[in-house]
């Protein structure tokens, strides 16, 4: 059975977006591009929503960088309210109960599943058991008066155990854990 990794960028207060600013928020890097060009998990199958598909296709239709690294890779969308065809290159349309879905990519795959963004699909696969990783790159900035979507909101209890940590470009921290859903608080 394959991994199945939730990737999310957050605000030091746990946004996933922020109202005026650029994409990450103004801060991406060349360590951090590197990183995402190279990452051995680069080619690993994407899992993702509608929102982030038409975010994502839209600063790749405008030649954002770092994402142009994802043209290649095959893009599950998991939407019942887009239409095909999907103009992103090698995305797959997938209107069916994305936990059964998910749970028989993880069985059949021939590679590790990742996430990008798409806040109710992680929730829901994390609910549901199937997240092995949880790995979270932090920007050090506040967003508090624009902050959008924040990432944690509807989330059940999760313990994290740190698996491995970097900095990239002095600023950014990426954090991977692995998650264990509690049934509530320690010791209650």
């Amino acid at each position: 059975m394959q991994n199945l990794t939730i990737d999310f960028i957050c605000s030091l207060d746990g946004y996933g977006a922020a109202e005026g600013w650029p994409g990450l928020w103004g801060m991406g890097g060349p360590e951090y591009f590197e990183w995402l060009a190279t990452a051995p998990d680069k080619d690993y199958p994407i899992l993702m929503g509608a929102t982030t598909y038409r975010l994502m296709s839209a600063f790749a239709t405008a030649g954002e960088e770092g994402v142009d690294v994802l043209d290649g890779v095959t893009k599950y969308v998991f939407s019942s309210t887009l239409d095909e065809p999907l103009t992103w290159a090698n995305s797959i349309l997938v209107r069916d109960d994305a936990v059964d879905v998910v749970r028989r990519l993880k069985e059949e795959s021939e590679r590790p599943l990742r996430t990008l963004g798409s806040l109710a699909l992680c929730r829901s696969l994390l609910n549901a058991g199937l997240v092995d990783r949880y790995r979270v790159v932090l920007f050090p900035v506040i967003t508090g008066a624009t902050g959008q979507d924040r990432i944690f909101d509807g989330y059940p209890d999760v313990r994290l155990d740190l698996v491995t940590s970097r900095t990239f470009d002095g600023r950014l921290q990426l954090l991977e854990y692995v998650p264990t859903v509690l049934e509530g608080p320690p010791g209650r």
